[in-house]
């Protein structure tokens, strides 16, 4: 099983990805009808909060007493 401090690693490393992406976004969808932009935005707005919703609970469950330690976990390699 996954440790949960490196399944939060991951998340807030996507959400990140996902967060600094948005202005590539822009210009990636600048060319497409109106309608069209403002579904990707509203995909991209969505898969940013089902992510933050998805951190929070990793945090959530996260006890107690390993955050306290004060042990950053290791970053594993990509």
């Amino acid at each position: 099983m996954i440790p949960n401090t490196y399944r939060i690693t991951r998340v807030e490393k996507t959400l990140r990805r996902f967060e600094e992406d948005i202005p590539m976004l822009n210009m990636r969808v600048k060319d497409l009808s109106v309608e069209r932009q403002r579904s990707a935005r509203q995909f991209a707005s969505a898969l940013i909060s089902q992510t933050r919703a998805e951190l929070h609970r990793l945090r959530e469950e996260q006890p107690k007493h390993s955050s306290e330690s004060g042990d950053d976990p290791c970053e594993p390699a990509d």
